[in-house]
């Protein structure tokens, strides 16, 4: 669209007050993808003190809020700033992608603009599925959900955990999310391949270029039987 797109770099928290110029702010202050980390509120309070100084709109990408694993939600950067912040949501993560229903929260001088837009381009999501959503919602059944899915990826957390904490590599700490960095040889994603097992690079996130050799595991999709299978076999590939 025109735009001139700048890398702002990150630290284990995510990312860090940017010192260039800038109109927009794109993060996900819940889970920084693919490291995991979190912004405290410490970065959250710093991060939104300069949109405001700025004068920068901040897209918020609500990656993973609801799935925490460690102490009390934070705050989203909406909340904190909502006149300079607009937060993208979906209830892919926690009920289902098939669903593909988002949402945006808005500052109200953009509101004539976005109404204007989906004029153009009409609405993507049906009125029947949109109402059952509501109705849903109003019920509390998503929250009894989420309850509920929390509890069962934060098992899963935990067999990852118990599986590689003794593993000759580096496991990242796992806060929230569906997925857990491994530290290790990229030589390990071949070793795994052979046992029939197929881990993702960390580099593949980073355009072929990573700080740092390792892998990246999910573990969102998996029972918990197939889960501890693979884990063996990662653990296999690690010592031999």
């Amino acid at each position: 669209m025109g735009h001139t797109l700048v890398d702002v770099p990150t630290d284990t928290h995510g990312v860090t007050v940017p010192t260039v110029d800038l109109d927009v702010l794109i993060v996900t202050p819940s889970h920084q993808h693919p490291y995991g980390g979190s912004l405290p509120a410490a970065r959250r309070a710093e991060l939104v003190e300069w949109a405001r100084s700025n004068d920068v709109l901040i897209i918020e990408d609500d990656f993973d809020s609801e799935l925490r694993y460690v102490g009390q939600p934070l705050p989203a950067l909406t909340a904190l700033a909502p006149e300079h912040t607009v937060l993208l949501g979906t209830f892919s993560s926690v009920i289902s992608p098939s669903i593909a229903c988002g949402y945006l929260v808005l500052p109200p001088s953009l509101r004539t603009a976005v109404d204007r837009v989906r004029e153009v381009f009409g609405q993507p999501v049906g009125a029947i599925p949109q109402a059952a959503l509501a109705n849903y919602l109003a019920s509390g059944a998503l929250r009894r959900h989420t309850g509920r899915m929390r509890r069962a990826y934060k098992r899963r957390r935990d067999l990852v955990q118990a599986a590689l904490e003794d593993a000759p590599a580096t496991l990242l700490p796992i806060h929230g999310g569906l997925h857990a960095v491994l530290l290790c040889d990229n030589a390990v994603v071949d070793r795994a391949a052979s046992l029939g097992l197929t881990l993702t690079p960390l580099s593949d996130y980073w355009g072929g270029v990573a700080a740092e050799e390792g892998v990246v595991l999910g573990f969102g999709h998996l029972s918990d039987v197939e889960l501890a299978a693979a884990l063996e076999l990662v653990k296999q590939a690690l010592t031999s």
